[in-house]
């Protein structure tokens, strides 16, 4: 697993590839589904989850027609904390997001076999099928029949 090491001045440091590197870096790890951990340099203290956060409150200031968490989601969030038995949350929410993500995945990917398999395209390959079958129902490797065979200057001669 990369190891990014936080130092005293904030930055970041990647110590796979030796150079400090920004959220925005460690944003495209996560796109890239590449795992990483984030440890303060001088005690060692696992960071990652706080620099995650840094990262969604980073997108969510970034782009304001593409916010996740509106006012009142947070809200709740926050009053979730304070429950004397907090509901199990995280663990809904990670579930949850990740159905999400495969749905999100396999309509994609059924967009995609489906552009792929255009109207054109589907009259071209039952045209192509036709062609096949005719071909030979007409005598071109019709199954049970003989190949017809293939006329020799002998024959001609005859």
């Amino acid at each position: 697993m990369r190891v990014i090491r936080k130092y005293a001045n904030r930055r970041l440091y990647d110590t796979q590839q030796s150079r400090y590197v920004t959220l925005e870096d460690l944003r495209r790890l996560i796109l890239d589904e590449e795992p990483f951990r984030v440890e303060d340099a001088k005690s060692g203290e696992d960071l990652t989850r706080t620099i995650l956060l840094s990262i969604i409150i980073e997108q969510e200031q970034a782009d304001g027609e593409a916010e996740v968490f509106s006012n009142d989601l947070l809200a709740q969030f926050i009053r979730v904390y304070d429950m004397a038995q907090p509901l199990p949350l995280a663990r809904y929410l990670e579930q949850g997001t990740q159905l999400m993500l495969e749905q999100q995945k396999r309509m994609q990917d059924q967009w995609q076999q489906a552009m792929r398999h255009s109207p054109m395209e589907l009259m071209r390959e039952m045209a192509e099928e036709n062609m096949r079958f005719w071909q030979q129902a007409i005598g071109q490797g019709q199954p049970g029949k003989p190949e017809p065979k293939e006329k020799s200057d002998k024959d001609d001669d005859k």
